[in-house]
């Protein structure tokens, strides 16, 4: 045995073990709202955070200290006080933004969650349904996209598809496959007014939130935007669209080439499909880095067991850009085009019947 080779591979069992509970910290710092209160104001003792937050102290110190352990916080012991760097709050405390980065903790938490249950998947098969995930979860998934959509998704993504482009302007329709709590669809029918939206997802509170984000925007997008709970059968019979879009979510379908087929048969005439998925390579010797491991553990504890718990194929996180384009083709449809779009954790296509 090779003793320094095992030296080494302890200090790494250690330092993801820190990892995992760190972002659990982290987690803890999102939620109760610690690196927005410390976020500009520079070195802060213990007492100081405690009184900006409105916490309790016992838990706020063992949080402080935790957190410059992992080093998000720095810490001054000559001085007792702990600081969140101003390049560490641009991804903790800016939630809205495009660089957001507090969703993923809640995501961790979530999908951790269903550990002892994915670990029995292992032994009897199935898997762990959507509708069985905490609600941490589901917060994570809206607190990941938001900023993004509501950022890039007109003014850059869709920019690079010049015909969806014209045709919304025109008056056309587009439909969002696995819309979640909506906000693709509510980014769209706010820059398009001459057009008609709608989103459908199987997840009823996910519909149930998305409805209450359209309620709560009647003025601007009252009578144009639709939310339907079901799969696309549940879409009004004949309904075709200019755009329909998927958005992380076709690895997660349980029957992948059905369900790509009925959306070929959804797009009108021109119309076009832009698909987003995970930024992972076709081979696994190009995922062994940090991307690929987060990537492969949300496969793991979510997007992998929630097919297989439908009697899905199980396409999971990692399906990469060249499985992507064969579902596509062995769906029907025959244009596949990757878009230029630069991004640190999705792949952007643009397909065509």
């Amino acid at each position: 045995m090779d003793k320094e080779r095992l030296s080494q591979f302890a200090e790494k069992v250690f330092v993801d073990l820190a990892g995992t509970m760190t972002a659990g910290m982290a987690y803890l710092g999102v939620a109760t709202g610690l690196f927005q209160v410390m976020a500009g104001r520079g070195p802060l003792t213990i007492d100081a955070v405690t009184e900006a937050s409105g916490l309790q102290r016992r838990y706020v110190e063992e949080w402080l200290g935790g957190m410059a352990a992992g080093g998000y916080l720095d810490y001054d012991p000559a001085q007792g006080t702990f600081a969140l760097p101003e390049e560490h709050a641009y991804l903790l405390a800016s939630e809205g933004t495009d660089h957001y980065v507090g969703g993923l903790y809640y995501a961790v938490l979530g999908n951790l969650s269903v550990g002892p249950r994915v670990a029995r998947a292992f032994r009897e098969g199935g898997g762990v349904p959507f509708d069985d995930f905490p609600e941490e979860f589901l917060v994570g998934l809206d607190l990941m996209n938001r900023g993004a959509y509501d950022r890039r998704l007109v003014g850059e993504w869709l920019q690079q598809m010049p015909d969806a482009v014209k045709a919304l302007e025109s008056g056309g329709s587009s439909l969002d496959v696995g819309c979640g709590v909506g906000r693709v669809s509510l980014n769209l029918a706010r820059a398009y007014p001459n057009s008609r939206f709608v989103g459908v997802d199987v997840h009823g509170d996910s519909i149930a939130g998305a409805r209450a984000a359209a309620e709560a925007e009647t003025e601007t997008v009252g009578g144009r935007l639709t939310f339907v709970r079901g799969s696309l059968e549940a879409l009004e019979p004949g309904a075709t669209f200019d755009l329909i879009t998927a958005c992380d979510c076709v690895h997660d379908f349980a029957s992948p080439e059905e369900t790509l087929g009925m959306i070929q048969e959804r797009l009108a005439p021109g119309g076009s499909l832009l698909v987003i998925e995970p930024k992972v390579a076709d081979k696994l010797e190009d995922n062994i880095n940090s991307m690929g491991a987060m990537f492969y553990g949300f496969s793991l504890f979510h997007c992998m067991t929630q097919s297989l718990a439908q009697g899905g194929p199980g396409l999971g996180t990692c399906m990469g850009p060249a499985r992507t384009e064969a579902l596509m083709r062995q769906a029907g449809f025959t244009q596949f085009r990757a878009l230029t779009i630069r991004s640190r954790v999705n792949l952007f296509y643009e397909v065509k019947a």
